[in-house]
């Protein structure tokens, strides 16, 4: 009997750290477990006791990647346990800053993270060396969606003008951003085209996808929770759908879906949920691209975050275009005793956070959802799904292969944990 043992020290070009352990006999997998193994992080329990308008400045802490993620999922959270809703130019604002986010995150990942994947480097340095104009391009994208968040947000890395409400200040002047903006579109439609000549393997699966919602407009900011077998439901009523377990290998928990383990969020859900809302550029550049109407092989989701980002440019030089600084900088929000429930789009998927406030305005239970930790038990399937045809390939190929696989998902580890040692063995 073959037996093989696969062990890489670290998963390169993801966010945080973990281990993949397979087991394997006669040709069939026995066991596959992705752990994760970062230390549990508190941030739940550290709200506890705090201010009611605290969380977003706190949550902010989780990610520094996606910040402006973790603020808007807890500001709509709370504003719903107060009775507040933000509309109008404040919530324009809020869509801006988050399209800033999307836009360096997407790039970020397409270009240093997920390209060497396709084209053969070990990492993004490497190689700039052979393909120096895309690296640059891509750069610039991240530049563009920096000074987006920058100019909202106050500061590209954690933002610190977001509120309860609004915003400690609006801006007086969006205009200089938009000739970055024209510009990143244009780099943009470029890397829809860049990408989709990548070589993709010939792989797909039978995703249950998830991803808000929006009656008019693609959703990031706001919306119902959709489901691809056609239920949906308010975001209020997430714990009755969604709920998390702890498993032995795992310091993040899995979720379940009413029941069932191994749905997807991110943005081929986002896609296949909602392709139809994308801007009119966005879903042009799709259709060249030829995603369809919904895509299920995961190392194309490169190609559907390339088009995340013309989106994200065209439609926040149309909200630029039209932008007059509002009355006021935020909507005043007094607390009161109850729940709050909001979600929002991360360039993962979908993050939920869950806030109980006193009768003294103060946080006395949060509860955390972010979309890694959703979208771990459907990233094992996919190994699975991967790996148990190819078993007779050389360990090298092997590892590479659950590397990729792994990084289709762009997976933020630190954010899940509440990558890769690779240890395969026939046995």
């Amino acid at each position: 009997m073959t037996h093989k043992t696969i062990r890489v020290g670290g998963l390169t070009r993801v966010e945080g750290e973990g281990a993949l352990l397979v087991h394997a006999r006669d040709g069939r997998i026995t066991d596959l477990q992705l752990k994760i193994y970062e230390p549990p992080r508190f941030f739940e329990a550290l709200l506890r006791g705090r201010d009611h308008t605290e969380p977003p400045d706190i949550t902010a802490r989780i990610c520094g990647i996606c910040p402006v993620a973790y603020q808007m999922s807890a500001c709509q959270a709370l504003e719903s346990a107060c009775g507040v809703t933000v509309e109008g130019p404040l919530r324009d604002l809020r869509l801006l800053l988050y399209y800033g986010e999307w836009i360096e995150s997407h790039a970020l990942h397409i270009y240093l993270l997920h390209a060497p994947d396709f084209l053969g480097y070990p990492s993004g340095v490497a190689m700039a060396a052979d393909h120096r104009p895309a690296v640059e391009r891509g750069l610039a994208l991240k530049k563009a969606g920096n000074e987006l968040v920058a100019a909202v947000g106050g500061r590209a890395i954690h933002p610190i003008n977001v509120r309860l409400g609004g915003f400690y200040r609006a801006p007086a002047d969006l205009t200089p951003l938009a000739g970055r903006l024209q510009q990143a579109l244009r780099a943009a439609l470029d890397t829809v085209e860049w990408v989709s000549g990548f070589d993709f393997p010939d792989v797909e699966h039978d995703y249950r996808f998830l991803a808000l919602r929006h009656p008019a407009e693609y959703a990031i900011l706001s919306g119902d929770v959709a489901v691809s077998d056609g239920t949906a439901f308010p975001v209020r009523d997430w714990p009755r759908h969604v709920v998390e377990e702890q498993v032995r290998h795992s310091t993040a928990l899995h979720a379940r879906l009413d029941g069932s383990p191994g749905y997807l969020t991110g943005p081929l859900a986002r896609y296949a949920l909602n392709a139809s809302l994308l801007s009119p550029l966005a879903l042009r550049a799709a259709a060249d691209a030829g995603l369809g109407r919904a895509c299920r092989n995961p190392f194309r989701s490169i190609i559907v975050r390339a088009v995340e980002i013309v989106h994200a440019c065209e439609e926040a030089l149309r909200l630029i275009d039209r932008y007059v600084p509002p009355d006021q900088p935020a909507l005043p929000v007094t607390p009161r005793p109850g729940t709050g429930h909001g979600a929002s789009e991360a360039p993962r998927g979908t993050l939920y956070h869950r806030y109980r406030i006193d009768e003294q305005g103060l946080i006395a239970a949060a509860d955390i959802v972010p979309p890694t930790a959703q979208n771990q038990a459907r990233i094992e399937n996919d190994l699975r799904a991967l790996l148990e045809p190819r078993l007779d390939l050389p360990v090298p190929e092997l590892t590479e292969l659950c590397e990729r696989a792994i990084r289709n998902h762009d997976p933020c580890i630190s954010c899940s944990a509440h990558f890769l040692d690779l240890s395969l063995s026939h046995d």
